[in-house]
Order: C-alpha cells, then sequence, then structure tokens
C-alpha cells in the first residue's frame, strides 16, 4: 500500500460532532458512540492512513504573522517546529510570553483542531498536570477557520521534554500520576470530533499488517508479527469489555513535559474516544528500556498512574499486550512514513529505536507472565 492508493472515504457512518457519554463500554445500552466496529473498518483505516500519507503541512508559511494579527491582535516573531501533519508555529512577544500556534489548509484539520482547541478549554481549571493554556480569538472563539485555512493558538509549556531528563523512579512515578489525573479530566470533558479517522486508534491496529512490506527482515519484523497477531487474537475481542472515554492517546516523553511546577502534557492532536488504558499503554511501551527488569523499566510509571485509577483485572491482564502492539504499531506507521518522505525520516522515525528495543524486552513475556509483571508493579510502594 502506498500514499496514491490511500483515499479519504466517506465516514457517514461517523459522526464526528457525537460528545461522549459517561457510559461503561459500547455495549452499554443508549451509548451515543458508535460501536468500536464503526472504527476498525477498512474505509476509517484507509481515511485515516490517507491523513499521515501528505506531507506536513507548509502552505501557510507567509501569513502566520498576519493570522495571529487578524484574529489575536497579537504580534510576535515565528519560528516553525516540526510537526507531522498541521504547521506549528513558536510565537515570541514582545512581553515575553511564548505561545504556539497551529495552522493547517487541509480541511480534515478543522476536525482534529476542534478537538484540540476543545480538550485545552476543557483541562484550563484542572489539578494535578499541566497542559497548555488555549488563547481565544478576539471574537471569544476557540479557534479560527476560513475559506483555506483553520488553526488554533495556545500557551507554551516551559520545561523540559522527559526524553530529555534522567527517569528516575519518583519522576516516573509522579509521570504516571499525572497522566492517570489526565484522563480523570477527559473523562469528564465532552469534546467535538472525538470520532474524527487517526491512524494510531487502536480500531486501526488489526490492519497495520497491510504496512508490513516497509519492514526489513529479522527480529524486529517477527517481533512485530508475534505481537500484532496476539492483539488480533487475545486483545481486540476484548476491548469492548474496557473502559472507554476521551483519551490523549500519544502521551509519549515528546509529549510530556517535566516543569517547575510538576507534569505537563502537550499536543492533544491524536486524542479520541479510544480505551483509557491506552493512555498508560502507550506511555509505558515508551519507558521499556532494562532488559533487567520484567516490564523494563515502565514498573514506576505503572504504578504511579494505578494509584490515580485503580486497573480493572481486565486492564491488568490487557496492558502488557496493548504495549507490544503499540510498539508495534509505531515501527510499522513510521517505517511506512520514513519511506513515504526521505528528507523527513530522521524525525519521523525519533521514536523507532525505543519502541524497537522494548518489543524485544517486552516479546518473552506471556499474557499471564505479563499480567504478573503489571500486577507486581502495581503493588509497589511509591518511591
Amino acid at each position: 500500500m502506498n500514499g496514491e492508493d490511500l483515499q479519504l472515504g466517506d465516514h457517514s457512518d461517523l459522526d464526528a460532532n457525537l460528545e461522549p457519554g459517561r457510559q461503561k463500554s459500547f455495549a452499554a445500552a443508549g451509548s451515543r458512540h458508535p460501536p468500536y466496529t464503526a472504527t476498525s473498518t477498512e474505509s476509517y483505516f484507509r481515511a485515516a492512513a490517507a491523513a499521515l500519507s501528505a506531507p506536513p503541512d507548509g502552505s501557510v508559511l507567509d501569513i502566520t504573522e498576519t493570522l495571529l494579527k487578524r484574529y489575536y491582535g497579537l504580534e510576535g516573531s515565528v519560528a516553525v517546529l516540526s510537526s507531522e501533519v498541521e504547521r506549528t508555529a513558536a510565537i515570541s512577544l514582545s512581553d515575553g510570553r511564548q505561545l504556539i500556534l497551529k495552522t493547517s489548509a487541509r480541511r480534515e484539520a478543522v476536525d482534529s483542531f476542534r478537538f484540540q482547541s476543545a480538550a485545552l478549554a476543557a483541562l484550563q481549571y484542572s489539578a494535578g498536570f499541566a497542559a497548555p493554556t488555549l488563547i481565544r480569538t478576539g471574537d471569544g472563539a476557540s479557534m479560527f477557520e476560513e475559506e483555506g485555512i483553520s488553526g488554533y493558538l495556545q500557551s507554551r509549556i516551559e520545561g523540559a521534554s522527559l526524553h530529555k531528563v534522567t527517569p528516575t523512579p519518583d519522576l516516573l512515578f509522579r509521570t504516571g500520576s499525572a497522566l492517570g489525573r489526565l484522563d480523570l479530566a477527559l473523562k469528564q470533558a465532552s469534546l467535538p470530533a472525538t470520532h474524527r479517522p487517526i491512524l494510531w486508534h487502536v480500531g486501526c491496529w488489526s490492519r497495520l499488517m497491510q504496512l508490513e512490506e516497509y519492514l526489513s527482515y529479522g527480529s524486529v519484523a517477527e517481533s512485530v508479527r508475534v505481537a500484532m497477531a496476539d492483539y488480533t487474537r487475545i486483545i481486540e475481542p476484548q476491548l469492548p469489555n474496557l473502559e472507554w472515554q476521551v483519551t490523549h492517546n500519544d502521551p509519549s516523553p515528546f509529549n510530556t513535559i517535566i516543569t517547575s511546577d510538576g507534569v505537563g502534557f502537550i499536543d492533544f492532536g491524536d486524542g479520541c474516544w479510544s480505551p483509557r488504558i491506552q493512555d498508560l499503554a502507550i506511555a509505558a511501551s515508551h519507558l521499556v528500556t532494562d532488559p533487567a527488569l520484567p516490564l523494563g523499566g515502565a514498573e514506576h510509571l505503572i504504578s504511579g498512574y494505578a494509584a490515580v485509577v485503580p486497573l480493572s483485572t481486565l486492564e491488568a491482564r490487557l496492558l502488557v499486550g496493548l504495549m507490544r502492539a503499540r510498539q508495534s504499531a509505531l515501527i510499522l506507521v513510521n517505517y511506512w512514513r520514513a519511506n513515504l518522505f526521505p528528507a523527513d525520516a530522521q524525525y519521523i522515525k525519533k521514536n523507532v529505536a525505543r519502541a524497537e528495543r522494548g518489543l524485544s524486552i517486552l516479546a518473552p513475556l506471556s499474557t499471564a507472565s505479563g499480567e504478573a509483571a503489571v500486577l507486581a508493579a502495581m503493588s509497589q510502594p511509591s518511591p
């Protein structure tokens, strides 16, 4: 499959404007969300893949300052940051404030920005973690939209991303606890566009092996095949029985910021309606680095999360399999995208080596031994 094969399909079966209810699962009576199967269709997968098969949006390079002035009445210096999809610009104002302006000329970006800006607004008064503050337009709107361009403005969290600091047990425990508080806050949020096509959604994972051709032969490819087969056979049938809610869906070390006031989370662009445990699985999957430990070093993060959001029996049983599937998804998607955009391959594959190492560490764990390791991590005292 290549970029030319992927076209945005008809998604009339997916209502991007649905607001999340608070039911336990899709099976609950009166659910306002489409069933899990609606996000595991071929058309959903192809639309999600098409969004990532296009190059990063740089078409609004010359009008950032104009948009900033037009919608916010602000002036400042502009520096373009690396981004997978939308155009992200760092704005420095004369009064010292640091802001982030996200813009895009793509039509699918409107729903993404609606979700992101609404998420930041919903989290504004939450406690126990930091998140960017939404800056409203001059007329009070959460984002702007005009013909051929949309976007929104937010504050910039000052601090160091988790991948740049020493991951001490105490820091990882605090990071896990902050992530748990973020999920508790998101559980209460009613947000738009939670069902827009996103390739990182678990509904796409059973189809990601269509990208297998972009992997090199060897142990990594074999570990990916095994992990995805286990996901399809063991985990996917259990997904409707998990607790679902709005999630961040990408709390990686690059999107986790260590500030002087605590732990913060940025970049809600992959946020969606998915299993709550998914956020923990994603965050933990990036921290598997030490082969001498059962979960490779993710134990303290899991312990910190469970101290705030206790895991159900099913969540504890499936967590390691979800971690392996996420590592595999990251490897598959980023090898594919690096092939599409070789000039950006280094940025696209920034997390791949970590995922490959982590997958090799978790590969020997069975469902039972993985569950035992998770339960042991949950029961350990805070560092």
